[in-house]
């Protein structure tokens, strides 16, 4: 019998409302503000600036046009290049392609899958002109000598964190290194809204740039502050705002961290403990988190040892009601990265992960009983 979204009994990933998400929702409908920058988008915007301690963040519609706001900032140009792990999602590189950057893959390190630092130096040339480190998972990359690197070559660093908020390495807050940093709170993420994400400015010269792209290319910003009596169109830009009903919503789930957080963790070791010794049998890995790095708990993989046993794992799983997915596949093996001259063998750790990796269920609201279900379906495959 073939099984349809209606026979899923565990799916991959559940929104839960665990605060005042509803409530503050409601009041912002209330206040006759459900555009952009109101109350709760202010609110916000102090939560996360006081917690992290950056300088200035900016709610935006999505992680993607935070990027994409980054590649204005860096003003990126035909002919750039930008440095990137082979192994993330499409807007990692669609932000500054669409600048007309070229994109230059790196493999990840087999370890965390992040971007392999020791590869990082001699991708650099004269064009270059961003680094683009992604904390997989939310265990961050190793930032020491990724900056180190960019400084002395005296090249930005854009830290994609949409899986790694509140992450730490060496102690420090994943987003806090690079220049800028973007976030993600999209319906998979620790932190959501249904869509939406966040530019971390770390670096204060481009505040007011940044203020002026999100607002359509305007100095409305210092209008509302009161710095100039009108405001007009001074730059390009576009609409990077979301409603303040999102920002509601948001602000109850940030208010509700400590409980977000701590659930998840508990997640997390469960699968971590109870697989261990089904693992070793069958000779799949587990997700590795080095020493340096608090990680944000945002998912849980196994890495199989084959694709043919990764695929079978996803369709048994599925007999039982319990949905699972592989991840990303390597760019530069994609239409468009075979574009920008990707080959087959380029990347090899990435290429030789993307077909092993399958991720849990993995969501707040997944209950003991739900994940006992998960881990008992895992044990009875036969590899």
């Amino acid at each position: 019998m073939s099984i349809t979204s209606q026979n899923i009994v565990i799916p991959f990933n559940r929104l839960t409302v665990v605060g005042n998400e509803l409530i503050y929702l409601q009041e912002a409908i209330e206040s006759g503000h459900v555009s952009g920058d109101g109350t709760f988008t202010r609110r916000c915007h102090a939560y996360l600036e006081q917690t992290l301690e950056v300088p200035k963040v900016l709610l935006t519609t999505s992680c993607t046009h935070a990027l994409e706001m980054s590649a204005l900032l860096l003003e990126i140009q035909p002919g750039d290049e930008v440095i990137v792990p082979d192994f993330t999602f499409v807007s990692t590189v669609n932000a500054f392609v669409l600048r007309g950057a070229k994109p230059v893959f790196v493999d990840i390190r087999p370890d965390t899958l992040n971007l392999d630092e020791s590869l990082l130096e001699a991708k650099i040339t004269s064009k270059t002109k961003a680094i683009i480190p992604v904390h997989y998972a939310g265990v961050g990359c190793e930032m020491d000598s990724i900056m180190e690197i960019a400084n002395r070559y005296s090249i930005a660093v854009v830290e994609d964190n949409a899986h790694g908020l509140f992450g730490k390495y060496k102690g420090k807050y994943l987003g806090t290194f690079g220049q800028l940093a973007t976030q993600s709170f999209h319906e998979t993420k620790n932190f959501s809204c249904g869509e939406g994400g966040a530019l971390l400015i770390n670096d204060p010269r481009f505040i007011e740039r940044a203020e002026i792209l999100r607002e359509k290319g305007t100095n409305r910003s210092r209008f509302f502050r009161g710095q100039v009596d009108k405001y007009s169109w001074v730059d390009i830009g576009s609409s990077y705002l979301p409603s303040d009903m999102l920002a509601g919503f948001l602000l109850g789930q940030l208010e509700a961290r400590e409980s977000i957080q701590s659930r998840r963790k508990e997640i997390w070791e469960t699968y971590y403990q109870e697989l261990q010794s089904w693992a070793g049998r069958n000779q799949v890995r587990l997700p590795i988190v080095p020493e340096t790095c608090e990680q944000a708990y945002h998912m849980f993989y196994l890495l199989m040892p084959d694709l043919e046993s990764r695929q079978g794992l996803i369709q048994h799983l599925k007999s039982q009601g319990i949905l699972s997915v592989f991840h990303y596949l390597p760019l530069h093996l994609s239409e468009m990265g075979r574009r920008f001259g990707g080959q087959p063998g380029d990347c090899p750790v990435t290429e030789d992960i993307s077909d092993r990796l399958i991720r849990l269920p993995f969501y707040f609201s997944l209950s003991l009983e739900e994940q006992e279900k998960v881990i008992q379906a895992i044990f009875a495959f036969q590899i």
